[in-house]
């Protein structure tokens, strides 16, 4: 049977006002009385039903998020920074992955909404926002990583454009004239990337070559490597082989990497490579890994805060916060 705020205030002989003091450490109230009710609710083992008190405040401790991908390194460093700073204001978080389908996101959007949740976090898959007007301006709605030209909403992610730039830069610096580009779906982050990349060797004087960008996809934590596998096998059969190839994210660059080992590639004599991500694993491949870090736990902790702020507190405007990435240069582009 669940103990209920009533049962411990009539063993005590006290209000449920009083009770609830107790429990949110309110001044007002005895030390004496305090300290009673604390150990009767610890012999009792009461845990609070924060879905009713949730319906009552019209508040819940309770923030979901929803990724494309539960697997991949970058949104588990969010999903950290996330938690443990939300921890730290006594909210927590609630976790869901849409596999990269945006009608399995829809679904989760709803079922989180129907919780009446504190907020919701969304690194949406959605070609467009359209859809996540429909969650309605009662809901603190926080988007991460991706965002959308037609949707105004609190943003908080990287500078991808910088990220993009930041990656083609360093290899041009290595000297490379003829640099690939494994890109990302068809999204703010793949876009933003891709045209960093052009706008780059543009102003290096650098033909931009059609045949050097070759699509992953979403590239998941999941089958990120089989997607950098399967387009570095086709950046071999090219006529003129790339001397220098910027990877999507981290996963993508470890499948190239493998498959151009296979060849007999050397790294970074022969081709040199960035990816993206800076992941736990990086720097510690067979060829540590050059990557662009885009500072993923840092996004979940600016997340956390944002919403913090925001809760239960109706703002005219959106917040964006945007993280300047990073490069770590490692062995894998280092030709000097």
């Amino acid at each position: 049977m669940n103990v209920r705020l009533k049962d411990i205030a009539a063993d005590l002989g006290v209000s449920v006002v009083t009770v609830s003091r107790a429990l949110h450490n309110r001044p007002d109230i005895s030390k004496e009385t305090k300290v009673r009710i604390l150990d009767r609710v610890r012999e009792l083992d009461y845990r609070p039903n924060l879905a009713a008190r949730s319906l009552v405040t019209g508040r819940s401790s309770l923030i979901g998020l929803i990724v494309p991908d539960l697997v991949h390194p970058f949104f588990g460093e969010i999903a950290k920074g996330l938690s443990s700073t939300l921890r730290e204001t006594n909210y927590f978080v609630t976790v869901a992955s849409s596999e990269s389908d945006p009608r399995l996101e829809q679904i989760e959007i709803e079922h989180m909404l129907a919780r009446h949740l504190g907020g919701l976090v969304l690194a949406s898959c959605q070609e467009s926002g359209e859809s996540l007007r429909k969650i309605g301006a009662g809901v603190c709605l926080v988007l991460i990583d991706r965002r959308f030209r037609n949707l105004d909403s609190n943003f908080v992610g990287v500078n991808d454009y910088r990220v993009g730039e930041l990656a083609t830069e360093h290899l041009v610096a290595q000297g490379c004239r003829r640099i690939a580009h494994i890109r990302g779906p068809a999204n703010s982050v793949g876009n933003n990337r891709a045209e960093a990349y052009r706008d780059t060797l543009q102003r290096h004087g650098i033909t931009v070559c059609d045949e050097y960008i070759i699509s992953a996809g979403e590239a998941s934590g999941c089958d990120g490597e089989t997607r950098g596998h399967r387009a570095m096998e086709a950046i071999l059969k090219l006529k003129q082989r790339p001397d220098g190839l910027f990877c999507f994210n981290d996963t993508v660059a470890v499948g190239a990497m493998f498959k151009a080992f296979e060849a007999g590639v050397s790294i970074p004599n022969e081709l040199a490579i960035v990816g993206c991500g800076n992941f736990h694993y990086s720097g510690k491949l067979q060829i540590p890994l050059t990557s662009v870090d885009q500072h993923a736990i840092e996004i979940g902790k600016r997340t956390a805060r944002m919403i913090a702020r925001l809760h239960g507190k109706p703002s005219n405007h959106n917040r964006n916060v945007i993280l300047e990435p990073q490069l770590i240069i490692r062995a894998s582009s280092h030709l000097r």
